[in-house]
């Protein structure tokens, strides 16, 4: 069975940083394409970050563009999103999902539970 376990959520201060993981199993996770998406109050799923399976293509949505960086470690099954020059519209639940193969970025398998983010002063 597919498990994706997100952690590292968490109160910040505007301009502060928060790094999120996302620890995988259950699939062999070098060959799938990995995602970041998060949910804000009141608000639509919002797609956030993407990453190719072997880490050659990577993708942002404008709003986070510049400030947020996906990566992965294979060897551990791990991605990960460090979130820096944070802001209060950045407060969400955000999900790692699992793409349908090694560069798919819209059609999610499976997704984590969810680790909130909280912005604010």
């Amino acid at each position: 069975q597919v498990q994706l376990v997100e952690s590292g959520g968490g109160l910040a201060q505007p301009g502060g940083s928060l790094r999120l993981s996302c620890a995988a199993s259950g699939f062999t996770f070098s060959s799938y394409a990995m995602n970041w998406a998060r949910q804000a109050p009141g608000k639509g799923l919002e797609w956030v970050s993407g990453m190719a399976s072997d880490g050659s293509d990577t993708y942002y949505a404008d709003s986070v563009k510049g400030r947020f960086t996906i990566s992965r470690d294979n060897a551990k099954n791990t991605v990960y999103l460090q979130m820096n020059s944070l802001k209060p519209e950045d407060t969400a639940l955000y999900y790692c999902t699992k793409g349908a193969s090694g560069r798919s970025y819209t059609t999610y398998t499976n997704w984590g539970q969810g680790t909130q983010v909280t912005v604010s002063s």
